[in-house]
């Protein structure tokens, strides 16, 4: 599996580490998890974001390319960490890649994580649909600013 190396880096990490040890590195992704810009924090700026229905918590997700680079933007509250670990893996792995890169990574690449030794596979499938929602943002966003 072809990964960009700091998403690359994130997944070692994690195999890495014993299974005891995978809750942490979540929770520590979800606290890495930058705060919003100021541009999308108010209710404003709402309508720039899209949000993932299938993940248990409240979680938005809006991206932009630029320059042929890709930033990425979760909302999602601190009551949630696992999500927000997601989004912080996410965040950390692919914030600033190039939208071929980020479409290039296989879509269950998180399933080799080892996290399923650690949380429920509801919650790995919330993070299907964060992966998803987030591909199908930057193939449109890449398709028109392209």
């Amino acid at each position: 599996m072809t990964l960009p190396d700091r998403l690359a880096n994130v997944v070692n990490d994690f195999l890495a580490a014993p299974p005891e040890l995978r809750t942490e590195l979540l929770l520590e992704q979800a606290e890495a998890l930058p705060d919003l810009p100021p541009e999308l924090s108010g209710e404003d700026a709402r309508d720039r974001f899209e949000q993932v229905e299938e993940c248990q918590t409240p979680f938005f997700l809006a991206t932009d390319v630029a320059d042929g680079h890709v930033r990425l933007h979760f909302d999602c509250p601190p009551q949630a960490p696992t999500t927000r670990g997601f989004a912080g893996i996410l965040h950390t792995g692919l914030d600033g890649a190039t939208p071929e890169e980020i479409l290039a990574v296989p879509a269950d690449f998180h399933h080799t994580m080892g996290l399923a030794e650690v949380i429920s596979p509801l919650r790995l499938r919330g993070m299907d649909a964060i992966l998803f929602r987030l591909k199908r943002q930057v193939a449109a966003r890449a398709a028109v600013d392209g």
